[in-house]
C-alpha cells in the first residue's frame, strides 16, 4: 500500500510525532500552571464517564492530549514510546495517515475505557445503596478522569509488533533482548490482569486494550490485499 505523502527520506523526528509531542508538553504545562489556578483543565477536557457532572462529548478526543500534572514520568514516558515506535510508522505511512491511526487509536481506547466505566460505576451504585461507601465517595468514583495518550500509544505499538514482529527490544527489568510480538502480548496480558483486578492501580488498563484492539484491527484491513506488507 503506497503512500502519496511519503517522506521522501527517513525522518528521526517526523512532522506529527514532532507536533504530537509539541502539543503534549505545552497542554501539560498549561496544567501545572494555570490549570491549577484560573481553570479546571482536567475537568473540561480530561475523559469522564457519561454519568459524570464533567462529562462533554468532545473528551474522547481531547483526554489524549492531557497528562498526570502530578508526575512528569507520565508524558516523558507517553512520548518517548510514541517516538520510538511511531516514527518508524509514520515513515512509512506518511503524516496523513500516521495522524488519522493515531486518532483513531486514542478514540477507540477512550470508548473502551467508558465501556468499562459503566460497570464499575454500576458497581459503585450498588455499593452505596447498600450503604458500604458514602455519598461523596459515590461522587469521587463517579467523576474520576482518564487522561494521557498511552492508548494511542498502544495502538502505534501494536501496529508496529504487526508489521515488525521480530525486531528486538529492551525492556527494563527484563535482562535480555524481547521480540516485539511478544512484548506486546505480555503487555495486554498484564492489562487484562490489571483491569479485571479488584484492586485499583489508577492505570486505565482498558483504554490500554482498546487502543492495541483497534491498532491491530486497522492494520488488518490496510493489509487484506497484502499479506506481507501493507505499506
Amino acid at each position: 500500500m503506497q503512500s502519496d505523502i511519503r517522506p521522501g527520506r527517513f525522518q528521526v523526528l517526523p512532522l506529527v510525532i514532532k507536533n504530537l509531542i509539541i502539543i503534549n508538553a505545552l497542554v501539560w504545562l498549561a496544567q501545572i500552571t494555570v490549570g491549577k489556578d484560573l481553570i479546571s483543565i482536567e475537568d473540561l477536557f480530561a475523559l469522564h464517564h457519561f454519568s459524570s457532572t464533567y462529562y462533554h462529548f468532545w473528551q474522547f478526543i481531547t483526554y489524549m492530549f492531557l497528562h498526570s500534572s502530578e508526575s512528569f514520568f507520565h508524558i516523558l514516558f507517553n512520548m518517548f514510546a510514541l517516538w520510538m515506535f511511531g516514527s518508524t510508522l509514520e515513515n512509512l505511512w506518511g503524516p496523513a495517515r500516521f495522524l488519522a491511526f493515531y486518532i483513531v487509536c486514542g478514540l477507540g481506547a477512550g470508548i473502551t475505557q467508558a465501556l468499562a466505566l459503566t460497570y464499575d460505576i454500576s458497581q459503585y451504585n450498588t455499593m452505596y445503596s447498600l450503604g458500604q461507601i458514602s455519598i461523596d465517595q459515590l461522587y469521587m468514583l463517579v467523576n474520576v478522569p482518564t487522561l494521557g495518550a498511552s492508548g494511542a500509544v498502544m495502538g502505534i505499538f501494536a501496529a508496529y509488533a504487526y508489521t515488525f514482529p521480530n525486531s528486538q527490544m529492551i525492556i527494563l527489568p527484563i535482562p535480555f533482548p524481547i521480540k516485539a510480538k511478544w512484548a506486546l502480548l505480555g503487555l495486554a496480558v498484564l492489562d487484562v490482569l490489571g483491569g479485571l483486578s479488584s484492586e485499583s492501580t489508577g492505570i486505565a488498563h482498558f483504554a490500554h486494550l482498546g487502543g492495541a484492539a483497534v491498532g491491530i484491527i486497522i492494520v488488518l484491513i490496510w493489509n487484506r490485499k497484502n499479506r506481507k506488507h501493507f505499506y
